[in-house]
C-alpha cells in the first residue's frame, strides 16, 4: 500500500512540477505549445505566472509527502491537488469547443486520471493509518 502511495504522489509531483516549472519560466511557450491550452481564453501573463506559481507550491507539498509519506502530510497535500483538479477537470469537460476528438478523448482522460491518482492516494493513506492505528491498539 506504501508503495502505492508513493507512486501515486510520484506521479502527481512529476506532472505539477513539470507544468508549475513551464508555466513559471515559458509561460508563453507552455500557452502556445501545452495541448488544448490555446483553446482557452486569450493568453495572460500574469494568469500563467500565478497558475505555474500555484502549481508549484502543490508540488511542493506533493514532494514533501513523497519524501515522508506520513498521512499528517500525504492527506493535505493529495487534497490540495484535489481541491484543484476536480474544477480543473469539470472546466474542461465542459469547454471542449474547437477540440479534436482526439484531442478531446487525450484531455479528459489525463485529467480524470490525475484526479482519480488524488483521490486514490488519500484513500489508501486512510485506509493504511486505520489499519496501522488498529494494529497498535491493546487488545
Amino acid at each position: 500500500m506504501s508503495l502505492l502511495i508513493r507512486l501515486g504522489l510520484l506521479i502527481l509531483f512529476v506532472v505539477e512540477f513539470v507544468v508549475g516549472v513551464w508555466n513559471q519560466v515559458f509561460p508563453a511557450s507552455f500557452y502556445e505549445h501545452f495541448p488544448t491550452v490555446d483553446l482557452t481564453p486569450p493568453y495572460s501573463e500574469h494568469y500563467a505566472r500565478d497558475f505555474g506559481g500555484a502549481t508549484l507550491g502543490i508540488a511542493l507539498l506533493l514532494l514533501i509527502a513523497l519524501i515522508r509519506p506520513r498521512a499528517a502530510f500525504v492527506i493535505p497535500a493529495a487534497a490540495a491537488y484535489t481541491v484543484f483538479s476536480l474544477p480543473h477537470f469539470l472546466f474542461h469537460l465542459g469547454h471542449t469547443h474547437g477540440a479534436t476528438t482526439t484531442e478531446t478523448v487525450a484531455l479528459t482522460s489525463a485529467n480524470a486520471f490525475v484526479l482519480l491518482v488524488g483521490l486514490g492516494v488519500i484513500a489508501l493513506t486512510v485506509v493504511r493509518a486505520r489499519r496501522t492505528h488498529a494494529g497498535s491498539r491493546p487488545e
